[in-house]
């Protein structure tokens, strides 16, 4: 691939910037918050019920919320301020994670409470999404959004190593300490929003209509590129996503308690964390979207490898590839949308693009758990990834124009 990037200096300058400084810490703390919840909620869930069904419906349950409520959730984000939108869900974050640790440590919370707290961070964070990522192009200097996305995806990457690491250590301690870290950290990112002032502050032009509601679903349907691209994270990590079955694998199949499920968890994330790294050093800036496809494929090869392992660390080293794959498609992506979207867009194409990557995270954990409840999580695992090879295969055909795209510009 040497052939194929450039060095491009300037990411030091980028995190002297303040506004942006902030913007990042704002966002590894929020992320830091759902990283832990991941391990958690996933681990007391299967430790009271001994359901695979009932892990995947974790995923079903953040994700209904969310759907139900992009629209009006990407046109706030275009209409009032974004900073205080994120503001808000993280104050209600915070609120249920400390609920939910109240009831751990007192030892009342029922599955149910669970599952309903889960349901108030899916609802919030279908508003904090869109909200924040419409917040970037604020924040950062004119002509630095492909760094500044990058570098905001290394600080969510870092946040999923550090996070559910230590997360599955903390409930290894009490099942109520992960929670009340977690709201210790939405209560910062609050603050650290709060105090970003922007650079270029985006005024409300669109009263609300049904019109305006729905814009940023016109704007992606016709935008192939960007249709083909989320559409195929869709698809490729709903039939691929196995991390909902981490409980089952750490507990049955390797042999190890929730420190286990953190530490598979932090795997997808250094490898997720060394490709951003690389990319935003020496930028992929030639046939991007070949690229993109290799990658998923890579993805599924890399997740019937997991599926199949019954070493440790095996089973990491497939997990690092997984993450290392992921990203390539995860940064394209992100690039396109903010590249080929108007500022006053922004918020509601990024519902759009939101609702696209919970339907690949939560339905494809929903779809994990209720295929391991059938068939075991082992052939779950590698059905998914032979489907996201297949998903792959068959989008190169659907959309030649984003198999040939050279670059993003």
């Amino acid at each position: 691939m040497s052939s194929e990037i450039v060095m491009r200096p300037g990411a030091a300058g980028l995190l002297r910037h303040r506004p942006f400084l902030l913007f990042l810490t704002a966002r590894i703390f929020s992320s830091f918050s759902y990283q832990i919840a991941a391990v958690a909620v996933g681990w007391q869930i299967y430790a009271l019920t001994g359901s695979a069904f009932d892990l995947g419906m974790i995923g079903l349950t953040q994700f209904l919320p969310t759907a139900g409520l992009t629209f009006v959730a990407g046109h706030v984000a275009d209409r009032y301020e974004r900073k205080r939108v994120a503001q808000i869900c993280q104050a209600i974050e915070g609120c249920a994670a400390l609920f939910l640790a109240a009831g751990s440590f007192g030892h009342w919370l029922t599955v149910p409470e669970i599952f309903g707290a889960v349901a108030v961070f899916g609802a919030a964070r279908g508003f904090e999404s869109p909200a924040i990522a419409a917040l970037l192009p604020g924040v950062v200097p004119e002509g630095q959004l492909q760094r500044g996305t990058a570098l905001s995806s290394s600080m969510f990457q870092t946040a999923t190593i550090v996070g559910p690491a230590l997360g599955g250590l903390a409930y290894g301690i009490s099942p109520g300490l992960p929670y009340a870290m977690m709201a210790g950290c939405w209560l910062f990112s609050c603050l650290a929003n709060g105090a970003i002032a922007l650079d270029r502050p985006v005024a409300a032009k669109e009263p609300p209509s049904f019109r305006a509601l729905f814009a940023g679903v016109a704007f992606v349907r016709n935008n192939p590129a960007i249709l083909g691209t989320i559409s195929l994270d869709l698809f490729a990590v709903l039939l691929g996503g196995a991390s909902a079955l981490f409980p089952i694998y750490a507990k049955h199949i390797l042999h190890t308690g929730p420190w286990g499920v953190g530490v598979m968890r932090g795997a997808l994330a250094v490898g997720s964390l060394s490709m951003t790294a690389y990319v935003t050093r020496w930028p992929i800036t030639r046939r991007v979207g070949m690229r993109m496809f290799q990658a998923v494929i890579v993805f599924g090869l890399a997740t019937i490898v997991f599926a199949l392992s019954r070493s440790l660390w095996l089973t990491l080293a497939s997990l690092v590839i997984m993450g290392a794959a992921d990203v390539v498609s995860v940064l394209i992506r992100l690039s396109l949308v903010q590249l080929a979207t108007p500022d006053d867009m922004r918020g509601r194409v990024g519902a759009v693009n939101f609702l696209f990557i919970n339907a690949s995270n939560q339905l494809g954990e929903f779809e994990s758990g209720v295929t391991a409840a059938l068939f075991g999580a082992v052939p779950a695992a590698a059905l998914g990834g032979i489907g996201t090879i297949l998903v792959a295969l068959l989008w190169m055909r659907l959309f030649p124009s984003l198999r040939e795209m050279e670059r993003l510009e």
